[in-house]
């Protein structure tokens, strides 16, 4: 990506009534419909009828990441509210696991509401009713500069992760324009949601039910499971016109060595559920490349690394997929931390994705230049078809199955 070959932000912009953005779900996940792209062609179905347009030889990969409670809320003396939206752990390369398993005390970086009520050394204090009595809940400054937060907690025997559960709420999409409710505790996580750390549902995933698990089974088609921990990021506008100068989040992704296998063994066959999961797909090539070019922090990927290297000097994918295989082996680890920043623009070659189950996204979106990067310019039709068709949009709206 440089400044000699931009792209104007206003190619992939579209117009995208309010009405036309899903408030709340629908009561059956799989009833939602799906828009089928295949080669140019278009076609309607409903989502439970998701296998029949599956290529047989499919091989699913889904993120099984998990949203937490990260919304907190705290009432100063005066009668103000201060409000911590939890980002991710301080500093932000530890792993988030270990992190939800912290007891008596954490330190996370957030964006604070109605920061300027609260004083550089006043402790914010909380009483939180659980099943085994009230927990007495502290926040203290503890990196301003870096939007830093401890927090601490009476009894300490519980995890970070049980805390937040009773102490926050859940962070809906800003699009969403409302307060979440009980019901999306539930309606806000796939089903197979496992590991905590999630600011943002992958909500390609919120379509699946055991039924549709039950009939790719009954079909052979095989899937598996990696962790991205969505982060606020994903939400973050483009504000620059040429989009190739847009800062991309990084987030932090887990692969284990089983995924890393399976991977390499499905490679020409890979569908990933969500964008989330391309991005951790395509980004574990490029950390097997780095791995190939001995970089010295090979599970760090920037933005630009795809980018780089002349075509020419890309290795074949099954080579960049055994150097990872090879370190986990010869460290003799099972899984793997990593953070990537893998920006997806159109031009970008695809690497190890031969589709995507993704939902329809925001105009003008890094999620849309990644569509344009896998169908090209026929984004635009889908989009068009769906607006046309009364699809829903956004986090709780209807799904595409896009086969280039």
């Amino acid at each position: 990506m440089t400044e000699n070959n931009p792209l104007s932000l206003s190619q992939f912009q579209y117009d995208l009534p309010d009405d036309r953005i899903a408030r709340f779900p629908l009561a059956r996940r799989d009833e939602s419909k799906l828009l089928v792209y295949r080669s140019g062609q278009i076609s309607h179905a409903t989502f439970r009828d998701l296998t029949d347009w599956l290529p047989a030889d499919s091989f699913l990969v889904f993120n099984n990441t998990k949203v937490i409670p990260a919304r907190l809320h705290f009432t100063r003396q005066t009668g103000a509210v201060i409000e911590l939206f939890l980002l991710n752990p301080f500093p932000a390369d530890q792993p988030i696991t270990a992190a939800m398993e912290a007891t008596g005390s954490a330190v996370w970086q957030g964006m604070i509401g109605n920061r300027k009520r609260w004083k550089p050394d006043e402790a914010l204090e909380a009483d939180i009713p659980t099943p085994s009595g009230p927990v007495r809940l502290t926040a203290t400054w503890h990196d301003a500069g870096q939007s830093a937060v401890q927090l601490s907690w009476q009894p300490a025997e519980l995890t970070f992760a049980q805390l937040i559960q009773y102490a926050g709420d859940i962070p809906l999409p800003p699009y969403l324009k409302r307060d979440s409710i009980e019901a999306d505790r539930v309606t806000y996580q796939t089903i197979y949601s496992e590991k905590e750390g999630a600011v943002a549902a992958p909500t390609a995933g919120l379509h699946f039910t055991p039924a549709v698990f039950d009939a790719l089974a009954r079909r052979g088609i095989e899937h598996d499971y990696l962790t991205l921990h969505v982060g606020a990021g994903t939400f973050q506008p483009i504000k620059v016109a040429d989009v190739r100068q847009h800062h991309m989040h990084t987030e932090q992704v887990v692969y284990t060595r089983t995924i890393v296998q399976k991977v390499l063994a499905h490679r020409d066959h890979l569908i990933p559920v969500g964008t989330t999961s391309m991005r951790s797909l395509e980004s574990l090539y490029w950390m097997g490349v780095q791995l190939l070019r001995n970089e010295s922090d090979p599970f760090r990927l920037d933005q630009q690394y795809a980018y780089s290297l002349p075509v020419a000097d890309h290795p074949p994918v099954a080579d960049a997929l055994e150097a990872v295989l090879d370190c986990m082996i010869r460290t003799n680890q099972e899984s793997i931390v990593a953070h990537t920043g893998i920006y997806i623009t159109p031009g970008y070659e695809m690497k190890l994705c031969k589709g995507i189950i993704t939902n329809f996204h925001q105009p003008g979106s890094t999620l849309i230049l990644l569509i344009s990067a896998l169908i090209g310019d026929d984004w635009r039709s889908v989009y068009t078809e769906a607006l046309a068709n009364e699809y829903r949009f956004l986090s709780y709206g209807d799904s595409s199955l896009l086969l280039p």
